[in-house]
């Protein structure tokens, strides 16, 4: 008897293999919305739970069909490729490229709705979750990843998984968005002093963190996306031949951004905050996604630590100088940081992988101006044109009484009321129906 070699198509292996590890990580990237959900629900009053839910979901909803149609389509044109939308892909699988990009544009999206909480009206949040998946975001990739303009001596911009062009813009954009809009009623005294207003459920807030890391092994080892390539007929690794790095570092990166924010806010109150800790530990995730393929060992724990660490200081400073109420605490999470570990790039970097550190790091920080600039300036247009036409923001009377019922109709605690029932149309409630603790009168 006699035996012949199973013959295999390397090509089609390779291709097999790589658009699966794709959908799968998208999929895990997807699933980062809940971590959203729970982490931005923890974080404000429990009157308003419902409408940050409803604004996570939406901005999946809409974010996502916008990006299909229009998006896409921008960010190639940017790109120097021509307008080529996702519906006009010439293959079935092609989709699969566009669905990779679609999960990363709507973090960018779903992260300013944390900065807005408590006081924005549903519609101007959704009309600018349309236009940041139109054209605010698109134009980012364009000039980044699909065109790769930005360069300085022979050294490119460099950003693995978007640690710039996801997380800080998502977080420059919700700084921009809570400054047009105004601090909350009740976030500030007359003399300019801060009040904290203590968000509803911290064990949400605690899950949404713990959901959101897993969801990031998504983020940062699925974007070495090219499992196996063929080289002379044969199978061989591609991005996957340094994943192992991009995990440690992940890894080391978000938990020494745990350690480094509870640390500097013992430091400051001698109390070891655990929502710093929480948001440290996402901060520190935040700083090496645009770096975890050419970070050292030790480069991670340097870029996580002082992602943390800054986090505390840096709300101070936008809660208490800049006067900001940046809720969730968005910029120190995802835009400072994301800055930070972008500019450490080189310094940080394994051995050969910049040729002049001094060059690389003026190309990232072009990097770092052209899309901080492009965000705050098309973020500000788009909010202060709401605001002008009186669409920005709720009125104090349903801010007062909480989002949920103003926009909604709903509570999400209905069992802790103790007066008449919502109806479903949307009427207001009774006072004695508020479930932040607040009085009748307040």
């Amino acid at each position: 008897m006699s035996y012949t070699a199973l013959q295999v198509d390397p090509s089609v292996l390779a291709e097999g293999v790589n658009l699966l590890w794709v959908l799968v990580v998208s999929f895990l990237i997807f699933f980062m919305h809940a971590g959203f959900a729970m982490l931005e629900a923890g974080q404000v009053r429990s009157k308003n739970v419902a409408n940050q839910l409803t604004k996570n979901l939406l901005t999946w909803s809409v974010g996502v069909t916008v990006f299909f149609l229009i998006g896409s389509g921008i960010s190639a044109l940017v790109g120097g490729s021509g307008f080529s939308p996702a519906f006009g892909a010439g293959a079935a699988n092609d989709y699969v490229g566009w669905l990779f990009g679609a999960v990363f544009a709507m973090t960018a999206a779903t992260i300013v709705s944390g900065a807005v909480a408590g006081r924005a009206k549903l519609r101007a949040y959704i009309t600018y979750t349309f236009l940041l998946a139109a054209v605010i975001y698109p134009v980012v990739t364009g000039i980044t990843w699909a065109g790769a303009y930005i360069s300085f001596g022979g050294e490119a911009f460099h950003d693995f998984a978007g640690g710039m062009i996801v997380h800080g813009m998502g977080g420059i954009a919700g700084l921009t968005a809570a400054y047009v809009l105004g601090p909350r009623m009740g976030r500030y005294n007359e003399d300019g002093s801060a009040n904290v207003i203590p968000g509803h459920s911290l064990t949400f807030a605690v899950l949404g963190t713990l959901i959101l890391a897993f969801g990031w092994y998504g983020f940062n080892v699925g974007t070495a996306a090219t499992v196996f390539v063929v080289e002379d007929g044969s199978l061989a690794l591609g991005a996957f031949a340094t994943v192992g790095r991009v995990a440690m570092t992940t890894t080391i990166a978000m938990a020494c951004g745990a350690m480094g924010a509870g640390l500097v806010a013992w430091l400051k109150t001698g109390k070891v905050d655990t929502l710093y800790v929480a948001n440290g530990l996402l901060a520190g995730l935040v700083g090496i996604t645009a770096i975890p393929d050419t970070t050292t060992w030790w480069g991670a724990i340097v870029v996580g630590g002082l992602a943390g660490g800054q986090l505390p200081v840096v709300f101070s400073f936008i809660e208490n100088r800049m006067k900001i109420d940046d809720v969730c605490a968005v910029f120190p999470v995802h835009g400072s940081a994301g800055v930070l570990g972008t500019l450490l790039f080189p310094f940080v970097a394994t051995s050969g992988t910049v040729g002049s550190v001094i060059n690389a790091f003026i190309a990232q920080l072009i990097g770092v101006a052209a899309i901080a600039g492009w965000t705050i300036v098309a973020t500000g247009v788009v909010w202060y044109a709401l605001k002008a036409a009186g669409q920005a923001r709720v009125t104090p009377e349903h801010e007062q009484e909480g989002l949920d019922v103003s926009e909604h109709g709903v509570e999400t605690y209905p069992e802790f009321g103790g007066g008449e029932s919502v109806v479903a149309d949307g009427g207001k409630v009774s006072p004695s129906m508020r479930t932040d603790g607040g009085s009748k009168d307040d």
